[in-house]
C-alpha cells in the first residue's frame, strides 16, 4: 500500500491504541497529535471518539478545536470519524441536552429505546448506493446512541438493533462510522484499505 500521512486527532476522548495498531498493520505512517499545524499537514485525518457527547465537545473547546475541525472539513481534507467521532458531527444529542455539536451535518443523535444498552458486539450493516468503502458485512459496535441525519442521502449504511438505524455516513470528503472498523477484523481491514486509497 502506498504511504499515506495520517493524523489521528488527540483530544482526550478516543481510544487510539487499536486504531494505531490497525494502521501499523497496514504499514501506514501516522501521528497522534493535537498540534493543529501537524494536523493541517496530514493527507488524511481520523477523528476517533468514545465516551460522552458533552465531554467530547468540552474537550474540543478546551483545545480550541471546534472551529478548527469545521474549517479543515469544509476545506476538503479527507476525514474519517469513528463512533463518537460520528455523533459529534451532528447538531445535538439526547445524551447531552443543550450541548451543541459540531453541526457539520444537520440532524441529531438519539438513544436506543428498546433493548439493552449499549449495544456491544458484531452487527451486520447493509450498504446504500451512497457508499464507497464498505461491504455488507459484520462490524463491531459499542453504542447506546445513533445518528439521525436530516438528509438521508448522506447515509452510506444501516444496521438493525431492534430498530433500523444509520451505521455510517459519507459526504464528499467526509466518511464517518458508528462502529469500530479498527476492531472489526477482516471487514475493518478492507474498509481501511479502500479509504486510505482515496
Amino acid at each position: 500500500m502506498s504511504k499515506t500521512n495520517v493524523a489521528i486527532i488527540d483530544y482526550g476522548a478516543g481510544n487510539v491504541r487499536s486504531l494505531g495498531n490497525m494502521l501499523t498493520f497496514l504499514d501506514v505512517p501516522y501521528i497522534i497529535t493535537d498540534d493543529k499545524e501537524k494536523i493541517k499537514q496530514a493527507d488524511k485525518i481520523i477523528f476517533p471518539g468514545q465516551g460522552h457527547f458533552a465531554q467530547a465537545i468540552a474537550k474540543l473547546k478546551s483545545k480550541d478545536m471546534v472551529s478548527f475541525i469545521q474549517d479543515i472539513v469544509s476545506d476538503g481534507k479527507v476525514f474519517l470519524g469513528i463512533c463518537l467521532g460520528l455523533q459529534v458531527l451532528f447538531e445535538k444529542s439526547e445524551e447531552a441536552p443543550g450541548v451543541e455539536g459540531l453541526s457539520i451535518f444537520k440532524g441529531d443523535v438519539k438513544k436506543f429505546q428498546i433493548g439493552k444498552t449499549p449495544q456491544i458486539g458484531w452487527n451486520k450493516i447493509q450498504t446504500t448506493n451512497n457508499n464507497s468503502y464498505l461491504c455488507d458485512d459484520y462490524f463491531y459496535f459499542v453504542n447506546s446512541y445513533y445518528v439521525n441525519p436530516f438528509n438521508k442521502e448522506i447515509i452510506s449504511s444501516n444496521a438493525n438493533y431492534n430498530i433500523d438505524f444509520c451505521a455510517s455516513v459519507e459526504y464528499k470528503n467526509i466518511t464517518a462510522v458508528q462502529f469500530h472498523p479498527e476492531k472489526s477484523s477482516n471487514a475493518g481491514i478492507e474498509f481501511f484499505k479502500k479509504w486510505l486509497k482515496n
